[in-house]
């Protein structure tokens, strides 16, 4: 629970700081950030044995087709599902800097409007991706012997959008905050509860891959609603009004100059992954499951690094509404450090026992895929650096409140991500498929140092620094 006290001066509600036990801009950065990091990082993981799960329960009791066809509108989810969560994360932004400046009236009116935008959206996003899939999925050159699978595990997928939203809206806005441990609870339960509903609705029901879809449906939506509740009764600074939903434009217009660059950077990533996947499709369904095995082991290890991300957003943005740019600076030195350790640290034992945690996937014909996962984890470990600047520096430039630039770095994955995917299908290497995302971390991460630089040195003139 969230410790403060609020007074008001000027009109307005201002957060006497010294009560609070989740601000960012007092501290010792490195402890701060690893404090923050850690819960979120746990979360991510939880967050991940939804679709885990799924893998794992389809691909031992239903079979590696039905496993591939899980896999195959991977790219999909992202697509559809990062836009709204790089929304939502946006909206987070814009609360986080008003919670740093001890504004609560503002604050509280930024998580009013992004409530109601967020339903907006929502329910536009449920209506456009249901309508279109099935196009979708036949334009992507989906294997017809995974189609029908497929097509009914992204139907519910989308139909239980608003679950999904309802979760990243309420976490991001704890997160805003300084609370990074509640949306753990949540997730930790909710997580559990996805195990168990994969295993009822599949081995009970027969439900097939779709079961797996409603399982995960249905344990966002407790998450979401969890969280909810606990907002509602635990954190007294969120004790919203009416007016507070009213949208006014001028927070609806920094809301979306936050929220819609970020949504638009997570769809273009996917949108480069698709192109990935649709190469892939090429080469068959036993290519597109050691692809799915091979991605979720690395989504397993690669938590740490959108963990470190989100909590540079946080941190970015409550400093940069506290005035404190040197420990802005100091953030990024700490999460940079964090996140080389890190990635020197998993690589050496993904790139040599990594494989073999293929036999969580799948079961009598794993030995069949095993060495093209181990392709795939050595392609991704080698570049783990580039990655973590990657989160780190597009993250903590969102949080400054710069919406813009991280998306164009978003457009460098993109074509490196496409071009190489496009060679690959060309010359239909699975090889070249792996080496996709690595191409895409390289550029980012190069164009992300640079704006740093820069932004850094634009904010040190505003503030009359040198």
């Amino acid at each position: 629970m969230l410790k403060v006290r609020v007074s008001e001066k000027g009109g307005g509600a201002v957060l006497e700081k010294k009560e609070i036990q989740s601000d960012m801009s007092v501290g010792n950065p490195l402890k701060i950030i690893v404090n923050f990091t850690i819960p979120i990082f746990i979360g991510n993981m939880f967050q991940q044995l939804y679709n885990m799960a799924d893998t794992v329960i389809v691909g031992k009791f239903v079979g590696t087709k039905a496993l591939a066809a899980v896999g195959s509108v991977g790219t999909i989810m992202f697509l559809i599902i990062g836009f709204l969560q790089g929304l939502t994360a946006g909206f987070s932004v814009l609360t986080a800097q008003r919670f740093g400046a001890g504004d609560m009236k503002s604050m509280r009116k930024t998580v009013g409007t992004s409530v109601v935008l967020s339903g907006i959206v929502s329910v536009v996003m449920t209506a456009g991706s249901m309508l279109g899939m099935r196009s979708l999925l036949k334009f992507m050159n989906t294997p017809e012997d995974i189609f029908q699978d497929a097509y009914a595990y992204i139907m519910v997928i989308c139909a239980g959008i608003i679950a999904t939203v309802l979760y990243n809206l309420l976490s991001g806005i704890l997160r805003a905050l300084g609370d990074s441990k509640t949306p753990l609870y949540f997730l930790i339960l909710s997580a559990a509860l996805n195990v168990f509903l994969d295993l009822f609705l599949i081995l009970v029901f027969r439900m097939g891959a779709a079961g797996a879809a409603y399982a995960t449906v249905i344990s966002q939506g407790v998450s979401g609603v969890g969280c909810l509740i606990y907002i509602v009764k635990k954190v007294p600074v969120l004790k919203m009004q009416k007016d507070d939903f009213r949208p006014e434009w001028y927070m609806v217009k920094m809301q979306l100059g936050l929220g819609l660059p970020m949504a638009l950077q997570f769809s273009i990533t996917a949108i480069g992954t698709m192109m990935v996947q649709t190469s892939l499709n090429l080469l068959g369904s036993m290519a597109v499951a050691a692809f799915t095995a091979g991605s979720k082991i690395d989504q397993l290890v690669t938590q740490a690094y959108v963990a470190l991300g989100t909590t540079m957003a946080t941190y970015c943005a409550q400093n940069m509404g506290a005035g404190e740019l040197k420990r802005i600076r100091q953030g990024f030195k700490c999460s940079t450090i964090i996140g080389t350790v890190y990635s020197i640290a998993i690589a050496i034992p993904l790139m040599t026992v990594g494989k073999y945690l293929t036999y969580l996937f799948v079961s009598g014909d794993a030995a069949a895929i095993i060495e093209q996962v181990d392709i795939y984890l050595k392609c991704e470990a080698v570049f783990f650096i580039p990655l973590t600047i990657v989160n780190v520096y597009r993250n903590g430039i969102q949080g400054m409140g710069y919406g813009l630039l991280p998306m164009l770095a978003g457009v460098a994955e993109l074509l490196g991500r496409g071009a190489v995917a496009m060679i690959a299908g060309a010359q239909k290497s699975y090889f070249g498929a792996c080496m996709a995302s690595p191409a895409a971390w390289v550029l980012a991460g190069g164009l992300l140092l640079i704006m740093y630089f820069r932004v850094m040195k634009q904010q040190e003139k505003m503030f009359g620094l040198r």
